[in-house]
């Protein structure tokens, strides 16, 4: 009876650190969907899908005219017990991912990741302002000098 007690309290355990470790990604499906800015090189959209119950995609395009003109891809994967924005960039980096890790700061309305390695930004962060606006924002060192640009955006799908 007591090992019975003993194996069912470390099974219970067993189950609510891997439950727990598999919501991280759930507090996050705000993101889901389509947002949209205005920027200096004309309107930026961000659509965020959910593949997996461990991986959200993202793909940033700007429309310009008729075309639309692909910038990145994300990929939001939980992993290690920590979420990991891996990016790659049209025309940066040879076209490799770059990986970004969360951080303590980050919780279910603000992201925060870091890549202290990247020439820039190093530190990508998503803040919840309502249901239907974040603002994102890239920050860091380039050339000596510190630098952030926010892009405040709306969903529209």
């Amino acid at each position: 009876m007591k090992t019975k007690l003993i194996l069912s309290a470390v099974l219970m355990t067993i189950f609510c650190s891997w439950t727990a470790k598999q919501n991280e990604l759930e507090k996050m499906e705000w993101l889901i969907g389509t947002w949209k800015t205005q920027t200096p090189k004309g309107v930026l959209y961000e659509t965020w899908t959910k593949k997996s119950n461990t991986e959200f995609q993202a793909k940033s395009y700007y429309l310009n005219k008729k075309d639309t003109i692909m910038f990145e891809f994300v990929r939001l994967v939980e992993k290690d017990q920590k979420l990991h924005y891996i990016v790659s960039v049209n025309g940066q980096h040879d076209e490799q991912p770059v990986d970004f890790v969360s951080t303590a700061v980050s919780n279910s309305t603000s992201l925060v990741f870091e890549n202290p390695q990247n020439d820039f930004p190093q530190i990508i962060t998503y803040k919840k302002i309502h249901k239907d606006s974040l603002i994102a924002e890239i920050s860091g060192t380039m050339n000596g000098k510190k630098g952030k640009h926010a892009f405040p955006m709306k969903k529209i799908k």
